[in-house]
């Protein structure tokens, strides 16, 4: 007989769009249902990344971007009990090679101990690219982690 899932933290990337929010509302129902918490990791994909490198970002721009969509995860667990951290990783980089959306999701969560990932994986609808839809292909394969691809 198997063990129960066991879960403590769920992982969530976004990107700002649509899909994240409906990622985030499945990531805070898992956690409500074993009693975890979230964590969403906003993935930075390769346009505003060489933006911020080349000064034609403004990164106070993208960290108050950032720090909104945070806030709306929040807002989807607030009366749930559900904590929610964030924070937001590069999924694109100049000067390192191996960097991928897919092992920026991977590095986040050994870092903050997930256990349970939560990845949006259809096509962006309004516009922030396909940051996500190319880490899920990637977290699909090598997450050693169950994952809910939505």
């Amino acid at each position: 007989m198997s063990e129960p899932l066991s879960v403590e933290t769920v992982l969530v990337p976004v990107d700002g769009s649509d899909e994240s929010v409906t990622a985030i509302e499945y990531a805070v129902a898992i956690a409500e249902k074993y009693g975890a918490a979230v964590h969403v990791v906003h993935v930075l994909g390769e346009e505003i990344v060489r933006g911020i490198e080349t000064d034609t970002v403004d990164r106070d721009a993208v960290a108050a971007d950032t720090e909104a969509f945070a806030e709306t995860a929040s807002e989807t667990a607030a009366g749930t009990g559900v904590s929610v951290t964030s924070s937001s990783a590069y999924g694109f980089s100049t000067t390192q090679k191996t960097r991928h959306p897919g092992s920026a999701v991977l590095d986040c969560a050994d870092e903050v101990g997930a256990d349970f990932l939560v990845i949006p994986r259809e096509p962006s609808t309004d516009g922030p690219g396909d940051v996500l839809e190319r880490a899920a292909e990637y977290v699909l394969l090598y997450a050693s982690q169950p994952v809910l691809s939505t």
